[in-house]
């Protein structure tokens, strides 16, 4: 579904992401591990066609379903954004509009994809808060972010990404403002989202937990590079670079292995 070949973005006078390859099939999960400035957030940005200037894709190919992203007209990338492909932030207390019911943003959301009008997309809204099983989703509609705890917040905005059905999740940090119980939860769903939809899943983290839960193959990215790659059983069961070693180190000792 979707290829990454020999990808390359640049800041000045730093290389962010070098040279870069990986893929994702239909229906499996991807994890992009590594420590902060690694280059994973890049990576989710520079497939959304979404790095910011003077950062710049200084050379690969995104391709999806066929096509290459860094070829297609912006007015065909906004259809791809949301529509195909789609991006959950790691900060669900600043990512959510505080002056907008989160009906009004799931709605607004579906009816820039698929052309619903305002009823339609506002039933689509309480089907979507149902879907990632936030209670009396009728009721609940019409409340304001503030009224939702951080965990429901999140949850929120899962379904304003799953609202126009993508073929591709990229969940960036997905639980890292979370309490420990909460964010087992939120991937627990993620994870049960993902089957129930077909789903095919890049989690962005620097948390092997979360790796070992739910990701069929894992890429450990260090310095902008791919340092080790394979399925995720493989790599945390024998490591072969020092870095990934000392990554999953650090997981046995918060574990208190």
């Amino acid at each position: 579904m979707l290829e990454i070949n020999e990808l390359t973005v640049t800041y000045p006078e730093v290389t962010a992401v070098d040279n870069v390859s990986f893929a994702v099939a239909k229906g499996e999960a991807l994890g992009l591990v590594g420590e902060s400035g690694s280059g994973k957030s890049t990576i989710a940005l520079a497939i959304m066609r979404l790095i910011d200037r003077p950062g710049k894709i200084e050379n690969g190919q995104v391709w999806f379903n066929g096509r290459d992203l860094r070829q297609l007209p912006e007015c065909e990338m906004i259809a791809v954004r949301g529509g195909q492909i789609s991006l959950i932030f790691q900060d669900p207390f600043t990512s959510l509009n505080p002056v907008l019911t989160v009906g009004d943003q799931i709605a607004e959301a579906v009816r820039q994809h698929q052309g619903l009008s305002r009823k339609m997309a506002w039933r689509k809204a309480i089907e979507m808060l149902a879907l990632v099983q936030i209670r009396e989703p009728a009721q609940r509609i019409g409340d304001y972010p503030h009224q939702f705890s951080g965990g429901m917040r999140q949850r929120v905005m899962i379904a304003m990404a799953l609202a126009c059905q993508p073929q591709l999740l990229i969940a960036d940090e997905p639980t890292t403002a979370l309490d420990v119980t909460i964010q087992a939860e939120i991937i627990r769903l993620l994870k049960h989202l993902q089957r129930q939809l077909g789903l095919s899943i890049i989690y962005i983290t620097h948390n092997f937990g979360i790796v070992k839960e739910v990701c069929d193959r894992v890429a450990v990215l260090h310095g902008g590079k791919i340092v080790e790659s394979g399925p995720t059983a493989q790599v945390i069961g024998a490591p072969r670079d020092l870095y990934t070693r000392r990554l999953i180190d650090c997981l046995k000792v918060l574990k208190g292995n």
